[in-house]
C-alpha cells in the first residue's frame, strides 16, 4: 500500500511538471530542490533548468554539491550572482529575514524565466515545511513560484525514499540552511560573520561530523551536533582540533549545546 501511495504521488509529480512546460527551478543541492529538478528534467529536458544563486549566504561546500549533482543528473545547470548584504532590511536580521532574502531570490528568477520565456518557477517546498513559520514561503506566492513536491502531497520522507529509488546521489543528506541563521536575530549580519561561520563549520565538516551548526554569539562559538556524533566530537584529539581552529578564527569560547543538533533551531541571542 505504501509503494502504491509513493507511486501514486510521484506521477502526479510528473504530470504537474509535464504540464508546465517549461520551468526554472530554485535549486540549492539540497535534496527536495534536487528531486524536482530530477523529475522536471525527465519530463522536459532542455526546458528545465536548475538555478542557483550564489551570494555570501550560501557556503561553497554546498555550491560544489549542487554543480556536482546537476551533472550527474544531466539537468541544464546555471549558477548567478547575488547578494543579499546589499539589502538594508536583511542585514539587521530581524523576523523578516527570510523574506527578504527569498524575495532577493524569487525577483532574480523572474527577471530570468522572462528572459528565457519560461513558463513557470518552482522550488522545492515540500508538504512538512507547511507546519514551521517559513517567511520565504509567502514570498514565493508574492511571486508567483509554484511549490509541485506540496502539489504532489510529498512528504520529506516521502522524497528521500523516493530519490533513493532514482538514484540521486545526495537522497540522504543533512538538511542545510543559509549561513545567516547561525547569527542569533537582532545581529547585524556581516560579510565578516557569515565567512567565520563557514570556516568553523568547515572545521566540522572536515572532522567527518555530518549534522551539526556552529552558532555565533560574538566571542563564543555555540556548535550542535546530532546526539549520536556528540561522541565523537567529544573525543580527545578532534575536540582539541576543533577547539584550537575555532578560536584561530576568533572565537573565545568554544561550547558544545547539550540539547544537540536541532534542524531548523533559531540561534538565541
Amino acid at each position: 500500500m505504501q509503494i502504491a501511495l509513493l507511486q501514486h504521488k510521484l506521477d502526479r509529480l510528473r504530470a504537474l511538471l509535464f504540464e508546465m512546460d517549461s520551468v526554472l527551478v530554485a535549486y540549492s543541492g539540497g535534496i527536495d530542490s534536487t528531486f524536482v529538478l530530477k523529475v522536471a528534467h525527465e519530463q522536459l529536458h532542455e526546458r528545465a533548468v536548475g538555478i542557483t544563486a550564489v551570494s555570501p549566504t550560501f557556503p561553497l561546500i554546498e555550491l560544489e554539491t549542487a554543480k556536482r549533482v546537476a551533472q550527474e543528473i544531466g539537468a541544464r545547470h546555471e549558477i548567478v550572482q547575488t547578494d543579499q548584504l546589499e539589502i538594508p532590511e536583511f542585514t539587521k536580521n530581524d523576523a523578516a529575514r527570510c523574506f527578504h532574502c527569498k524575495t532577493d531570490l524569487y525577483q532574480l528568477l523572474g527577471t530570468l524565466r522572462q528572459a528565457r520565456a519560461a513558463a513557470c518557477m518552482v522550488d522545492g517546498t515540500n508538504l512538512d515545511d507547511l507546519g514551521d513559520d517559513r517567511p520565504g514561503i509567502k514570498a514565493a506566492r508574492d511571486w508567483g513560484v509554484r511549490s509541485p513536491l506540496v502539489e504532489a502531497e510529498l512528504s520529506k520522507t516521502d522524497i528521500r525514499i523516493l530519490a533513493r529509488d532514482l538514484g540521486l546521489s545526495n537522497w540522504d543528506k543533512p538538511a542545510a540552511a543559509c549561513l545567516s541563521s547561525r547569527i542569533p536575530r537582532g545581529i547585524t549580519i556581516t560579510r565578516e560573520k557569515l565567512s567565520r561561520v563557514e570556516e568553523a563549520e568547515a572545521v566540522l565538516h572536515r572532522e567527518g561530523l555530518r549534522h551539526f551548526r556552529v552558532r555565533d554569539h560574538g566571542e563564543i562559538a555555540r556548535i550542535e551536533v546530532a546526539k549520536d556524533e556528540m561522541l565523537q566530537l567529544m573525543e580527545t584529539e578532534r575536540r582539541t582540533r576543533v577547539g584550537t581552529r575555532l578560536k584561530e578564527l576568533g572565537f573565545r569560547f568554544v561550547t558544545v549545546d547539550l540539547e544537540g543538533y536541532r534542524p531548523g533551531g533559531v540561534s538565541l541571542g
